[in-house]
């Protein structure tokens, strides 16, 4: 009998605990059709992306200068965004605290941003054991670094962790830390995210401790 057991949940934050995504669609909409008007549909294509990733690629050059106005555009939208959690977070998460397991955010949102969770959702930190930002890693998603530090930081093996993601930069993090992955279809279908994820699920309605744990025993689900 295997001694493994699931000991954390890793949780990505926008379009996994909270409902954001749709927002940020419009954010990013209005944004790219000023900028880059040749290019429709490009908000689609940067979701998942950190806000370093979406400069590089698409606001560099020419636009370079137009960087800190976009950054003091996207701070206001996401104080004024609501952060209504995707559906049946709430008790997953005290299904999953009731079997002693721990919970984290891995996210590659700023403290600024997090600040703005806070003042919406207030009891937002009692929810986990640890909150990891893109202050806390070299290197962001894809790259595993976040949720290799995750796990070191609630003692956790590899093998006892499951991530929850729906980018597929998150969803690369995830499968490369070498971890189970369960995929919310929140931003991807399932269809495009199945090769990189050991579940795939609209929302957390009727996902439980057991179902988790035998994921992480190999049991069919």
């Amino acid at each position: 009998m295997s001694n493994k057991r699931l000991k954390a949940a890793l949780f990505d934050l926008d379009g996994v605990v909270f409902d954001t995504e749709p927002q940020y669609t419009v954010f990013w909409g209005e944004q790219c059709r000023r900028y880059h008007p040749e290019h429709p549909g490009l908000e689609h294509e940067i979701k998942g992306q950190t806000l370093t990733q979406i400069y590089d690629r698409w606001f560099s050059g020419n636009l370079l200068k137009e960087q800190p106005l976009i950054t003091e555009r996207l701070n206001a939208f996401e104080q004024q965004m609501s952060y209504d959690f995707i559906n049946g977070f709430e008790r997953l998460i005290a299904d999953l605290r009731r079997h002693q397991v721990k919970t984290a955010v891995v996210t590659s949102s700023n403290q600024p941003k997090m600040e703005s969770v806070y003042r919406h959702q207030p009891g937002f930190r009692l929810l986990f054991d640890a909150i990891l930002t893109s202050e806390d890693f070299e290197r962001s998603k894809p790259d595993p670094d976040c949720y290799l530090k995750a796990a070191q930081r609630l003692e956790a093996q590899i093998d006892e962790c499951v991530v929850f993601e729906d980018s597929i930069n998150g969803l690369l993090s995830g499968r490369g830390a070498g971890m189970k992955v369960v995929g919310l279809t929140t931003t991807n279908p399932a269809g495009r995210i199945q090769s990189l994820s050991d579940l795939q699920i609209p929302d957390y309605e009727g996902v439980t401790f057991e179902m988790l744990s035998r994921l992480i025993l190999n049991i069919e689900h």
